[in-house]
């Protein structure tokens, strides 16, 4: 017999908590549809009447197989449930579920509330107790618990037994401050049940301030908890939340939560993990953390000669899933560190089959070991690497030729007497026998300057004929800098993602004591790698 778990999702709330993190309406509907789409249990959607944007969003009301939930806190002392506007605005989003969050810690009562533990008992117990009487599934988020039972153990287990004879179906354990350790919250979620507090009524909610809010909640779960928390990507404030995106596969995938639950959460959903991944992280603009557990795009990659060696004959001797099961796929990075086997591999993922004993073969990896030696890396720009191991094979078409190019910088005062950047590339091409001229500058439709870099790309790609229509689809998500030698010898690389409009993703790399030219090289592979997709070898 398997038992429950259910997955309750705070990334519209928590996740907006995260530095830097702002979502707009229309976001918060986008992310919620994806979430809908993995199969968690619950949605929390955030807090109605705290600001203009949840309050839009819960007017919204959009449509989703999950418990659409609103968030809030248990009444104030002095006043009753009825009468408490904080209250009344989270019960007016009409949401099916309603959480709220209230102190647990003795401390936090007294000095933070400044309220005797009977008040704040009493708040628990009658705000719960209206959520119930309306018709709402009551959840209690008790906040500080592991940290207040720790201090007060009596009065921590007072107050979430009054949420949970008041009526509340889910009672969560939080460790808000995200310092409780894995066997301490283990030991913690035992004791509540023992006191009275059934599992398959307790959550637990924890953060990842060191780094153990996966471990923490999968502790809770081993306890007796049938509820976890968390947020996509473990967005949330300070070190974040516990990660979804590692905990969903691990309960799915990883024994004994396998065999000993089930979640609404499928196989065939789960393959979509990944592109709810990457989803998140372009509705925030942000660069996907390549050594994310199952998501990151390095989480299979196989760098080293040996293990590319291995896991040609059997993928299991380094890798603790097949990748395809969460969305993601096996990668074989180039670099010095590479043998033959991993050079194979990795030609072959590129549609190009060369023969174990082709001379081709090392004069590719001498190649590469020279160029890594210049500052080049291969194992982060895969289609660089396809690139010039197409050169050496004679398989490279040579679709356009750049006789030149040139960027000017100009530094002045615009009309409001403010000094601006702005810079122009000149670009000189031979395309099909035909010169082309182009010049772009570097200002961006609201009148900010994006750097040469930026015009040098638009100039690249303003005129290349017949070419101009394959690649127009395609954009620079990513740009990295680094210096890879100091002093006079310094040397500049450069690694560009860009993106297509069919969601192919692809890295370029660029070397130069010059980071403008180091750019450029980049960008020409980027443009040459598309060319090559769309038009073919021939």
């Amino acid at each position: 017999m398997t038992e429950r778990i259910y997955i309750y999702d705070t990334t519209l709330r928590d996740g907006q908590q995260t530095q830097g993190v702002q979502f707009s309406t229309a976001e918060k509907q986008e992310i919620a549809e994806v979430l809908d789409a993995l199969g968690v249990d619950y949605i929390e959607g955030g807090w109605p009447g705290a600001n203009p944007t949840d309050s839009d969003f819960f007017e919204t009301k959009p449509k989703m197989d999950a418990v659409f939930t609103a968030f809030g806190m248990t009444k104030r002392a002095g006043r009753s449930a009825e009468n408490d506007d904080v209250l009344a605005a989270v019960m007016n989003a009409g949401t099916p579920a309603v959480c709220l969050v209230g102190k647990t810690h003795d401390f936090h009562v007294e000095t933070a509330l400044g309220i005797t533990l009977a008040e704040n008992t009493e708040n628990i117990a009658r705000s719960v107790e209206y959520l119930v009487a309306q018709g709402r599934e009551a959840l209690f988020d008790a906040e500080h618990f592991f940290d207040g039972y720790k201090a007060n153990a009596a009065y921590a287990l007072e107050a979430v037994k009054a949420a949970y004879d008041a009526g509340a179906r889910w009672v969560v354990l939080c460790d808000t401050n995200g310092g409780t350790m894995p066997q301490e919250i283990h030991d913690i979620t035992k004791a509540v049940i023992a006191a009275g507090i059934p599992g398959d009524h307790l959550g637990i909610h924890t953060h990842n301030d060191t780094e153990n809010a996966v471990a923490g909640s999968l502790a809770a779960i081993d306890a007796g908890a049938r509820q976890v928390q968390g947020t996509l990507n473990g967005l949330g404030e300070r070190c974040g939340n516990a990660n979804l995106t590692t905990l969903i596969p691990t309960l799915l995938l990883k024994e004994p939560y396998a065999s000993a639950y089930d979640t609404r959460i499928s196989h065939e959903a789960l393959t979509g993990l990944l592109k709810a991944s990457r989803k998140l992280d372009d509705i925030l603009n942000r660069v996907p953390f390549r050594q994310a557990p199952y998501v990151g795009a390095s989480a299979f990659a196989h760098k080293a000669g040996l293990h590319a060696s291995a896991i040609l004959k059997d993928p299991s001797t380094y890798e603790h899933i097949d990748p395809a099961v969460v969305g993601n796929a096996r990668i074989i990075p180039m670099s010095n560190q590479a043998g033959q086997s991993n050079l194979r591999k990795r030609l072959a993922e590129a549609g190009l089959e060369v023969a174990a004993k082709d001379p081709a073969l090392a004069r590719i990896l001498d190649v590469i070991k020279a160029r890594e030696a210049e500052g080049y890396t291969y194992d982060s720009a895969q289609a660089s690497f396809e690139l010039l191991a197409r050169a050496e094979l004679g398989q490279l078409p040579q679709f356009f030729e750049v006789k030149r190019y040139k960027v000017t910088v100009e530094r002045r005062k615009n009309k409001y007497n403010k000094m601006v950047s702005l810079s122009e590339a000149v670009v000189v091409l031979k395309v099909d026998g035909e010169k082309k001229l182009s010049v772009s500058e570097s200002m961006d439709e609201n009148g900010s300057d994006r750097g040469p870099v930026n015009a040098l790309s638009k100039a690249l790609a303003k005129d290349l004929g017949r070419y101009s229509d394959v690649i127009r689809d395609m954009h620079l998500v990513d740009f990295k800098v680094r210096i890879t030698q100091g002093g006079t010898e310094a040397v500049t690389r450069v690694i560009i993602d860009s993106e297509d409009g069919q969601g192919r993703r692809w890295s370029t790399v660029g070397v130069s004591p010059n980071i403008v030219d180091a750019s450029f090289d980049a960008l020409l592979d980027a443009i040459n790698w598309k060319l090559l997709r769309e038009m073919g070898a021939s």
